[in-house]
């Protein structure tokens, strides 16, 4: 497959943005087993899915308020102090990006679970995302990886042929349900290891 890939597809959090709701409740809570519990049975990151995959955030921010009252303020954090959640760009990665625009041999997409409502500050933010072709949001498709659906929206939209693609993202569920629809796979485990991949692709040289 190395010779064959025309198409690059980047996940953007994790991958090439850091984002860590960490960076907020790490002040929040001063006890790192209350931050955990909130994480695993309050704010949790199926929760958060759930407005990447379109549900507005007010609204999901007012029920868990009801269902956890003695943590409303953290909860109203989650979304209220979101932009202190990005890190900033995962720089290392973003040289690669660059790189592979430079050739010019490779269609650039990306394919993100991200709130409708937040992904503007995104793309103010970071510049690098207009070295994409397309960008397919989540929450903006009212889907979320990894439901096949859509990965075949960026597909069929973008005229991808899934056998000459590679996907990368930082989640191996993720990248294994790109797998399945006929794609290459790269679980994103840091920079370094991602160029190494690429280059046995021959994606980069």
């Amino acid at each position: 497959m190395s010779s064959k890939i025309q198409t690059v597809i980047f996940d953007l959090g994790g991958v090439l943005i850091d984002w860590n709701p960490e960076y907020v409740f790490r002040e929040i809570f001063k006890d790192e087993a209350e931050m955990r519990h909130f994480f695993q049975e309050v704010c949790t990151p199926e929760w958060n899915v759930q407005q990447d995959a379109g549900r507005p955030l007010a609204a999901a921010t007012e029920e868990k308020a009801r269902e956890f009252p003695e943590y409303e303020s953290a909860i109203r954090a989650y979304y209220g102090r979101w932009q202190q959640m990005l890190g900033g760009p995962i720089e290392a990665s973003v040289r690669i990006l660059e790189q592979i625009h430079a050739r010019g041999n490779h269609r650039l997409y990306a394919l993100t679970n991200w709130s409708q409502e937040t992904f503007p500050i995104a793309q103010e933010r970071f510049g690098f995302l207009e070295l994409f072709e397309g960008i397919v949001v989540s929450g903006r498709e009212k889907l979320a990886k990894p439901d096949p659906r859509i990965y075949r929206t960026l597909l069929h939209r973008y005229r991808v042929n899934a056998e000459t693609a590679v996907f990368i993202d930082d989640l191996s569920a993720n990248v294994e349900a790109a797998r399945q629809l006929g794609m290459a796979g790269i679980h994103f485990q840091g920079a370094e290891r991602l160029r190494a991949q690429l280059e046995a692709l021959e994606v980069l040289v």
